[in-house]
């Protein structure tokens, strides 16, 4: 435990760097989001509804009807981001040198969204952890130093958004329960797939070994280039129903190759959390 701790604060420094960087190229050609508003002033009274804390019942306003109500502040009705990244064994991939590895950009990504969020006063958390929503460079440092985890079905508070950052190579039937369960509980959602470029091409030719990064085996192609056409059939389409999958929900999909610059991908995920992407 205390060796990956050590391992992820000697790649901090430069990951938030990196980070705040590109966030400052694109925040330079934006605006903030409009938000609700935040603050501890009491909001509203509302129905309570399927994911909302049993703590946040009020019970006064409760006994006065038959049903069970939550009391709103300003600070609850505020609209808050989380956020998620990878931590599959297919994300440690570079087909080259030249470029970083899937996991890598996805962290870089992450954290230069959070960035250009909390440059707009928003509060952001990662999915799967107990820290609540917040904002300020303190947020970014916890940020940046998490490791990446599983997809998890966690209840988030309503009003929220959700962006997650993979390469969804996973089984379809697996996305589409949790994406599903999110999107039933009004959770607003962005999918950015981040892929290799070698994942789709599959340029390589003659004698090839691939071998698994989950635990999933390897296989020998005496020909690569023999099984190229169907291969990039077959990434096309698990590409389009991860794609329908989204807009079946009202959800929004971007790819993004790890050959590209990373400003663009951010800029086109900031748009569409603003509501004006498409």
């Amino acid at each position: 435990m205390h060796h990956r701790a050590d391992e992820l604060a000697a790649h901090l420094p430069p990951l938030l760097v990196n980070a705040e960087r590109v966030a400052a190229t694109v925040a330079q050609g934006v605006h903030g989001r409009r938000r609700t508003g935040q603050g501890d002033s009491f909001w509203q009274f509302r129905p309570y509804q399927w994911g909302d804390r049993v703590a946040d019942i009020d019970w006064r306003r409760s006994a006065r009807s038959d049903s069970l109500y939550v009391r709103e502040t300003e600070w609850d009705a505020a609209e808050s981001v989380w956020l998620w990244r990878d931590g599959s064994g297919s994300m440690e991939y570079s087909s080259t040198p030249h470029h970083p590895e899937k996991s890598d950009r996805a962290a870089l990504l992450l954290v230069a969204l959070a960035a250009l969020l909390v440059r707009g006063h928003e509060r952001v958390a990662l999915l799967g952890q107990e820290q609540p929503p917040s904002s300020g460079r303190g947020t970014l440092m916890r940020l940046a130093a998490e490791p990446a985890t599983t997809l998890v079905r966690q209840s988030l508070p309503r009003h929220s958004a959700l962006v997650l950052i993979g390469d969804f190579l996973s089984p379809m039937e697996d996305l589409s329960a949790l994406i599903g369960a999110y999107a039933s509980a009004g959770i607003r959602g962005h999918l950015l797939q981040v892929l290799d470029p070698a994942e789709e091409a599959l340029p390589f030719a003659g004698r090839v070994l691939f071998k698994g990064l989950e635990n999933d085996g390897q296989i020998l192609f005496g020909r690569c280039e023999s099984v190229r056409a169907d291969y990039q059939k077959a990434m096309a389409q698990h590409r389009q129903q991860v794609r329908d999958l989204a807009a079946s929900v009202g959800w929004t999909f971007a790819l993004h190759h790890t050959d590209r610059a990373p400003e663009t991908a951010l800029l086109a995920l900031y748009l569409a959390l603003a509501g004006t992407g498409k």
